[in-house]
């Protein structure tokens, strides 16, 4: 396939997904949250006892259905190679502070750009730190910084996160007594479509994601480095796709799809400095992981246990976020969110260095 057809492919994908996070806002989900990665894990970090803030728990089945779209397209293209072993402790310390900025700025790079297409300008500030943090992992990889090889694994091991992703749905369909569930009306927690029609999303946009390799963060940073537009293509296609299906919902409809401005943006606040620095913490930390969340997902399906691990810290990163008063909310940020984002700025610094420079310090 030439470089044309796969960037008109990537704009395609990108169209596709740009709808169906749209249209899964009318099916139920919160606004400007069809697809919200850090979100979504956040929920169903909830609904599985791990944190308990009754407004966020949910099993998502998007995020169920990422990793399985991922891992059926994946296996149908031969493409299915578990790898792993790339500093595991690392990578999850990197996801638990992925998680730490993207709840500070209450949405991961995905939701960031639904924001932006439902009309929230503060996803401005928030793109701005989201580059500027990329730029800064960027500095980093031009100077040789790596968390070394991967390994090649066995297609059992490859395959324990796409089953443990089905054992969660089976919890969600049986919804046994241990399984929280926001109460309705208490939060974003409680607004979601149908399983049914959330399953089938999160399958189809796994599966193009996969085929087409998209990555939020992956476009700016090949833009950088290699003057390479394919990634960024999508991101862009994303936005108009979202952007034009909630003017034609807000116009058919009778609801508001979408409110230009800062004020009055739902989950959302308007506290430009801690969006700015919590999605520039998001953004370093994903390069210096490899991809943004939606990717690991991606990743995880067709076999990386290098992602899986990163997931499990974002999940943790999520319940430490709301067992101890870090996540913002419509009202701003917390006391304590400001110190974990700054936290967060210095170790993943510390991190960079320690894995780009190690070299010179040893001779």
């Amino acid at each position: 396939m030439t470089l044309k057809h796969e960037k008109r492919n990537m704009m395609l994908a990108g169209l596709v997904i740009g709808v169906i996070a749209s249209l899964l806002v009318l099916f139920g989900n919160p606004k400007n949250m069809g697809f919200c990665i850090a979100c979504f894990l956040r929920d169903t970090a909830g609904a599985l006892g791990l944190h308990s803030a009754e407004a966020v728990q949910y099993i998502r089945p998007e995020i169920i259905g990422l990793v399985f779209g991922s891992f059926l397209m994946a296996l149908a293209k031969k493409e299915f190679s578990p790898r792993g072993g790339s500093a595991p402790v690392t990578r999850f310390v990197l996801g638990m502070f992925v998680m730490v900025g993207s709840l500070m700025f209450l949405g991961c790079p995905l939701r960031m750009i639904l924001r932006l297409a439902g009309g929230d300008l503060n996803a401005l500030l928030g793109f701005a730190g989201f580059a500027c943090g990329i730029l800064i992992g960027v500095f980093f990889l031009n100077q040789g910084y790596s968390l070394k090889r991967s390994y090649a694994l066995t297609k059992a091991e490859g395959g324990v996160f796409p089953v443990l992703t089905l054992a969660v749905l089976a919890l969600l369909l049986a919804a046994p007594a241990f399984i929280h569930f926001s109460v309705e009306g208490a939060g974003p927690g409680a607004l979601h479509a149908p399983i049914l029609i959330s399953l089938l999303a999160g399958l189809i946009v796994g599966a193009l994601a996969q085929r087409t390799r998209l990555c939020m963060v992956g476009g700016i940073r090949d833009l950088v480095l290699f003057r390479e537009t394919k990634l960024i293509l999508g991101f862009a296609a994303i936005l108009v796709g979202a952007l034009v299906c909630n003017l034609i919902l807000s116009g058919t409809t009778g609801t508001s799809y979408f409110h230009l401005g800062f004020t009055d943006q739902p989950v959302a606040h308007t506290d430009g400095l801690w969006n700015f620095l919590g999605m520039m913490l998001t953004g370093f930390a994903c390069v210096l992981l490899g991809g943004c969340p939606l990717r690991q997902l991606i990743l995880s399906g067709e076999g990386s246990s290098d992602s899986a691990v990163t997931i499990f810290g974002l999940l943790a990163g999520a319940a430490f976020c709301h067992n101890f008063g870090l996540a913002s909310s419509g009202k701003g940020p917390t006391a304590n969110g400001k110190v974990a984002v700054i936290i967060g700025l210095v170790a993943a610094l510390v991190i960079a260095s320690a894995n780009t420079f190690r070299k010179e310090h040893a001779k």
